[in-house]
């Protein structure tokens, strides 16, 4: 007697999936995007752009090292080649904005192949080290040509972005760079999405898993690493050209090392090789990051207290993340919506054989 084929799980089920669930966060995070700068006052819209700058510069990073395994400590740098080349170009050179951003993006894309081509024979912490020196070695050769970047003292008087010919300058220049910003963020997490369902993109899950097995499967490991690492740094460009827009000034100590580790660890918590959970993880630890200024500046404490309370904190939040979460906060939820489905599809096979 043929068996009765299996009943479909439950509509909760599938709407939960882990299928599903990229889904539902790429649906709210669209919807809170629209919705979101309408309700905000210009303070609050101001770490609106922020997040989502930063969520393109995290999206980079996640891809590159959740899925090619390549450990950055360097991202900032791409920030700040981006922004400086984004300004210089327009303050300077009086180039168009959207002109400028795209030779910043390209042009920083560029620099990371030519830097990688020999980083990338590192691998684990002996890479990190090398991106963070990198990040090093472009904060003092900004010092050191202030004719160019202004030095120490950095460039003001930044053009402001224009989309053609309406500069966004006025009493809504906030709002829309909020628009702009999430529209550029919903582009890069789109096309890491494709990537990672191409075939290139299960080359870098290959590439990922074991370097040595993917070069054996015909995976072409030097390039592929190259090519994600250049890309990962092409969205760190395009977000560090659009601040440079946004804030009209730069400086050297805007792109502290530190700030590597805040995108860093906005990439573990939401999850390495995660798409969608680069906006979780970027959100999270960047409002966490406004608390404890709040905190840190309160009346009595020290000068150094935001400081110390953030390097404490990332400490923290860090070591929770790799003892409890290892592989993200998102990717805990769809590994825990897995599991309830499989204990549910096993409880509902039982059922069915004693029936």
């Amino acid at each position: 007697m043929s068996e009765l084929p299996a009943e479909p799980p439950p509509l909760w089920q599938r709407l939960l999936s882990r299928q599903a669930l990229g889904g539902w966060v790429l649906a709210a995070t669209a919807v809170v995007s629209l919705l979101a700068p309408l309700g905000l006052d210009d303070a609050q819209l101001t770490i609106y752009v922020f997040i989502g700058l930063y969520t393109m510069v995290v999206a980079g990073l996640s891809l590159l090292m959740g899925f090619a395994g390549q450990v950055s400590l360097g991202q900032a740098a791409f920030f700040t080649i981006g922004a400086y080349t984004a300004a210089i170009l327009t303050r300077d050179a009086g180039m168009p904005s959207l002109l400028a951003l795209a030779i910043s993006t390209t042009a920083t894309a560029g620099i990371a192949a030519l830097v990688g081509l020999p980083l990338l024979r590192l691998r684990g912490h002996y890479l990190a080290f090398a991106t963070l020196a990198f990040q090093l070695i472009v904060l003092s050769a900004i010092s050191q040509v202030p004719q160019l970047t202004g030095g120490d003292t950095g460039l003001t008087a930044i053009p402001t972005l224009s989309l053609g010919p309406i500069a966004l300058h006025g009493q809504f220049r906030t709002f829309i760079f909020a628009y702009v910003v999430w529209v550029l963020a919903a582009g890069v997490l789109v096309m890491n999405r494709n990537l990672v369902r191409s075939r290139p993109g299960r080359g870098l899950r290959a590439l990922a898993t074991s370097e040595v097995g993917a070069l054996a499967a015909g995976v072409p490991v030097t390039r592929y690493k190259v090519q994600v690492f250049a890309l990962s740094a092409g969205y760190a460009g395009l977000a560090g050209g659009v601040y440079a827009f946004f804030v009209g000034y730069i400086a050297p100590e805007t792109f502290p090392v530190l700030l590597s580790v805040q995108f860093l660890i906005m990439a573990a918590v939401g999850g390495l090789g995660s798409v969608w959970g680069s906006v979780l993880g970027t959100a999270g630890v960047y409002l966490l990051i406004q608390v404890l200024d709040t905190v840190g500046t309160a009346p009595g404490l020290p000068a150094s207290a935001p400081a110390i309370f953030s390097y404490a904190v990332y400490g923290l939040v860090l070591v929770a993340i790799m003892l409890y979460l290892p592989q993200g906060v998102l990717p805990a939820i769809q590994a825990r919506l897995v599991g309830r489905r499989a204990v549910s599809a096993v409880e509902a096979e039982r059922s069915t054989r004693a029936s």
